[in-house]
């Protein structure tokens, strides 16, 4: 059967239509996003920025905290990613009250690079694991649950540059692309509610 030309044409208009609709309403939800943090009163999670490579470097038995080129490295493209989410900081005045990094220091620069302030926390580092148990992850999320619930002084937001494994174990989400920002409102009793995502391209959009 021959293809019609108008049906491939209204096909692909219909297709458009659709994709710029998904696009606006991302848009929405993000510039909504913005909107909030703005005025103080969220966790700000970041999984690190882009690596050179992503392997479980936390199980690798020569991998050391406090030696760099025993783990994984950001990438150009995650050096990049962090400057731009800085400069979004600054240039839409979003306030700030502290910046905490786990000891690994793919998340220490990406917040350096970022925010130029932070204070370590061990909490946030992965378990020395490739695989976990479900008591391991148990621990990671009961690790990571005070950060995400705890409210901060109003009018800022508390910051945290992490992993994906102990995001995910505390919320059942995989913070997927690296980069990724996660807005949490924190209830102050141990609980909190996600209330969406912001990609790394689109910090420099805003």
């Amino acid at each position: 059967m021959r293809i019609s030309y108008k049906y491939i044409a209204r096909s692909a208009l219909i297709i458009t239509i659709a994709s710029s609709t998904f696009l606006l309403a991302c848009s929405k939800k993000t510039s909504t996003l913005l909107s909030q943090i703005k005025e103080g009163g969220y966790v700000i999670y970041f999984r690190h920025a882009q690596t050179v490579r992503d392997y479980a470097d936390q199980a690798d038995p020569n991998m050391r905290l406090n030696d760099c080129n025993t783990q994984r490295k950001l990438s150009p493209i995650g050096i990049q990613q962090s400057k731009e989410i800085g400069a979004s900081f600054k240039r839409n005045n979003i306030p700030i009250n502290k910046v905490i990094s786990s000891d690994y220091c793919r998340s220490w620069k990406t917040a350096k690079l970022a925010f130029g302030k932070y204070t370590k926390d061990s909490k946030l580092n992965f378990l020395p694991f490739e695989e976990y148990t479900s008591d391991q992850v148990k621990e990671m999320s009961l690790n990571l649950t005070p950060f995400l619930s705890e409210k901060p002084p109003k009018g800022k937001n508390t910051i945290i540059v992490g992993h994906d494994d102990l995001f995910e174990a505390a919320t059942g989400i995989y913070p997927e692309p690296q980069g990724i920002a996660y807005i949490v409102l924190p209830n102050g009793n141990g609980s909190y509610k996600i209330l969406g995502k912001i990609l790394p391209n689109e910090w420099n959009e805003l």
